[in-house]
């Protein structure tokens, strides 16, 4: 969603954008400096009754335009019924009938979710955007020097002075490496014994930092723990997501699943490894940090993918999609 805000910054900066997010996601968008104000739906606390006072909130602003990225009916109901003049979404929306504008929206075509997001605002960008090369630089808008094609936008966060401050002294001891080694799916996770497979060949000199929220303290604690290595340290639970966002920008290479500390590494240019187990980069939802790693097992294995997000168990018991990626393949990005 980011990469709309650099988009309408750019296009539209007199414009002020309001975004909804859910609760816990707050923190990612604080002190953005294209956001005006942050709307919180709180889904475990009356949720349907919050969602209502919601639509009261939005109504009462009176937006000129609403859009929802998701597909769900419960932000496809905000958008229908906000009385926007221009309401705009995906067509697979369940009430997409009420939207002004509806957009396709197709997985699996190698289309990056990020062009997907930028046609409903732009579909000629949108269309455009996966044909350009990217050249990264601090700015996250990316021209095309050897044409006059559109430019590509990229997700962009802004840790604070006060993330950086937060993980400066990990930072300043030296180089480092930052791993991110849970999933909310199993499938989507890279097994603890082949983590620790990475940690006794990663070089010894070189800190490890093991990230994740309140959930994954116990299961960074265990990995820290079974590492051996004195120098590998869990911090999660300990920072927030901008902080960390932060930490991994200043890495040698940060290790993540198919998952949120991915989209982090992307939105700060972050150095990236990211292991796709039961799922695929073609879904569209791939790193997009200017030095990217993707790695996947070699063996073609007729049941991967096995969904779009995972599963809390592999389907068939062998999970060979995870088991069957080699040590050599993630070493291969910290010594290219």
């Amino acid at each position: 969603m980011t990469a709309l805000l650099e988009y309408l910054h750019q296009t539209e900066p007199a414009t002020p954008v309001d975004v909804l997010v859910r609760r816990g996601n707050e923190g990612l968008l604080a002190g953005h400096p294209h956001v005006r104000s942050i709307l919180i739906w709180d889904k475990k606390y009356r949720k349907y009754a919050a969602l209502w006072d919601l639509l009261g909130q939005i109504r009462a602003a009176k937006y000129g335009r609403v859009v929802t990225l998701q597909r769900f009916a419960s932000t496809g109901f905000l958008t229908a019924f906000s009385k926007a003049k221009e309401r705009i979404g995906f067509a697979k929306n369940p009430l997409s009938r009420f939207f002004t504008r509806r957009v396709p929206h197709q997985i699996g075509n190698g289309v990056h979710e990020v062009t997907r997001n930028l046609r409903l605002l732009n579909e000629e960008l949108g269309m455009r955007n996966e044909q350009l090369r990217t050249d990264n630089n601090s700015s996250f808008l990316i021209p095309d020097s050897s044409s006059n094609k559109a430019p590509l936008y990229l997700p962009r966060l802004y840790p604070s002075a006060a993330d950086e401050a937060a993980v400066a002294p990990y930072a300043e001891s030296g180089p480092y490496i930052c791993i991110a080694p849970t999933s909310v799916w199993f499938t989507k996770q890279y097994p603890e014994a082949k983590w620790l497979e990475l940690l006794a060949a990663l070089p010894q000199h070189v800190a490890v930092y093991l990230l994740g929220g309140p959930p994954d303290v116990a299961a960074c604690e265990r990995l820290a723990a079974a590492s051996g290595r004195t120098n590998v340290v869990s911090i999660a639970g300990k920072i927030g997501l901008l902080a960390s966002a932060a930490l991994m920008r200043g890495a040698i290479m940060n290790y993540v699943n198919d998952s949120a500390p991915m989209h982090l590494c992307s939105a700060v240019g972050a150095p990236v490894t990211a292991i796709f187990c039961s799922t695929v980069p073609a879904f569209g939802f791939g790193p997009l940090a200017p030095v990217s790693f993707v790695v996947e097992t070699r063996e073609p294995l007729a049941c991967k993918p096995c969904g779009l997000h995972g599963h809390g168990a592999c389907p068939l018991g062998h999970f060979r999609c995870a088991y069957g990626i080699e040590l050599g393949q993630l070493l291969e990005s910290v010594s290219s």
